[in-house]
């Protein structure tokens, strides 16, 4: 009996191998940092949320020693008390998220049409010098001013848009299916390196003034804008080599995708859906931004994208404040014990992805692990006053939110972008990351108020409710890719069985 293509593939990991070069591992590490950059300069909001506060507000420059003049007091008193401060940066959290996800949908039909390098490298300037502008200079004249703040912000949120759709569709370019779980799970980890270098900045200068943690950022930042603009090569082609599927060892990338995103209930010879002839001189057009929505699994995953980056983004955004409010910590302290989040999140896409590449399916295993994730949800909500347990349930939560949530932004958008409906034109990889980015970026723009509103009415504990609840809704959208997965799973290995 013959065997079906789809159990004679290679493994993943020899392809990965095979093709490697320098040029891969310089492509990596440029867009890693690249990106985590990007993050470290949200995170600095997030880890200074508890100064900034206390500066717009008069109770702690009533209490200070220091002496001053009534018109810098006056001119810095945002708000009468904490709890309005503290809705305001809710707000701009989401004011933030809101342009950041209409961004995402532009940014990837852009992507797909200039230069990655230009966009990518414009995107980090350009946000460099709004956050110097929000969190440095403001301070540095004594100028505060909500509408002003709230524009910023806005700014600053379709400038980093322009991020992650151009590092997925770069990464897409020079690494194919073979193995992009497992490459793609530990590339994503630069989102949580970033959270983890912001925090230590922060951390580090917020003695001297949170305007300081602002500035470090962003110089960081506008410095490796100018390194990717005369270092990143986006695609094989610049160097010479052949881009994905343009040779014969290419149907690799294909024809491991379509348990994925095909029907492989049916036993073709590989031949049959193998790479279409194309003209390798002439450009590929670019899809619609409709037409990239209506590609199977695009829906569906960037719904179930809105309720996970909810989640994960509201402990990004939240979890240094949750600590110090709820715990009353210094916020150095809850700074640096956030980072444990991220180090969950980093082994847990790592491994998450490893696992799909050996099942050659993505669906089961983030059902599994969003189902642990509900649990450890409810577990890090009735964590005592203790910060070693604290941060070990933190990984924990970290390692069953923030692996899934890497997967789907990753690899799984690549695996999207790249399947046999676009065969041939590598010019849906951005349009399709914007749309499952940009979709996910509303839902979490959506929660960043609903968290504030929660805590502010009902407390702490509601929120991880809602948190359950989001993440429970994450597997009922995935829901039918999952059933559909399994059976081939099933059907997979009985036809193993029958062909020993």
């Amino acid at each position: 009996m013959a065997v079906p293509g789809s159990l004679r593939r290679q493994p993943a990991n020899r392809g990965l191998v095979s093709h490697c070069t320098h040029h891969h591992v310089v492509v990596f590490l440029l867009t890693f940092f690249s990106y985590s950059l990007l993050h470290a300069s949200r995170k600095t909001f997030s880890n200074v949320k508890v100064s900034i506060s206390s500066q717009w507000t008069p109770s702690c420059l009533n209490n200070t020693l220091e002496l001053r003049p009534y018109e810098l007091w006056n001119s810095s008193h945002l708000f009468p008390n904490a709890e309005e401060a503290t809705l305001f940066l809710g707000t701009l959290d989401t004011i933030f998220l809101f342009s950041y996800a209409v961004g995402l949908f532009v940014s990837g039909i852009v992507g797909d049409r200039l230069n990655l390098r230009w966009v990518l490298s414009f995107g980090m300037c350009s946000s460099a010098l709004v956050v110097f502008f929000f969190g440095t200079l403001t301070e540095w004249l004594h100028f505060y001013n909500k509408w002003f703040y709230c524009c910023l912000w806005v700014v600053n949120g379709l400038l980093q848009s322009t991020g992650w759709p151009c590092v997925v569709a770069v990464m897409g370019n020079w690494f194919g299916k073979a193995g992009r779980g497992f490459v793609f799970g530990l590339w994503s980890a630069c989102a949580s390196v970033g959270n983890i270098l912001g925090a230590f900045l922060a951390s580090c200068v917020l003695k001297y003034g949170y305007e300081y943690a602002f500035l470090v950022t962003a110089s960081v930042q506008f410095a490796g804008g100018v390194i990717v603009f005369f270092g990143l090569l986006t695609s094989p082609k610049e160097v010479g080599l052949p881009e994905l599927g343009a040779d014969d060892e290419g149907g690799v990338e294909e024809d491991a995708n379509r348990p994925l995103m095909g029907d492989d209930d049916a036993d073709e010879d590989d031949s049959n859906y193998s790479i279409q002839a194309a003209d390798t001189d002439s450009q590929p057009k670019a899809i619609g931004f409709f037409q990239a929505c209506c590609l199977p699994g695009v829906v569906l995953y960037s719904l179930a994208y809105a309720c996970l980056k909810l989640v994960n983004y509201s402990f990004f955004f939240w979890l240094p404040f949750y600590l110090s409010n709820n715990f009353q910590w210094k916020e150095a302290e809850a700074d640096q014990l956030s980072i444990w989040y991220d180090v969950g999140g980093i082994i847990g896409g790592t491994i998450q992805g490893l696992i799909s590449d050996v099942l050659q399916k993505r669906a089961p295993v983030l059902a599994i692990s969003l189902l642990f994730a509900v649990g450890s949800l409810f577990g890090y909500s009735r964590s005592p006053n203790s910060k070693p347990v604290n941060a070990v349930i933190m990984a924990i939560t970290g390692f069953f939110i923030g692996g899934p949530s890497n997967m789907i932004s990753s690899a799984i958008s690549a695996d999207l972008g790249r399947q046999d409906l676009v065969r041939g034109s590598s010019e849906a990889l951005a349009t399709v990351t914007g749309i499952v980015d940009g979709t996910g970026s509303i839902g979490a723009a959506v929660g960043q108020y609903l968290v504030s509103l929660i805590q502010e009415n009902l407390g702490w504990m509601w929120v991880f409710y809602f948190f359950i609840l989001m993440t429970s809704s994450t597997i009922l959208f995935i829901s039918p890719l999952i059933v559909r997965e399994v059976r081939l799973l099933l059907h997979e290995r009985r036809l193993r069985v029958l062909a020993e």
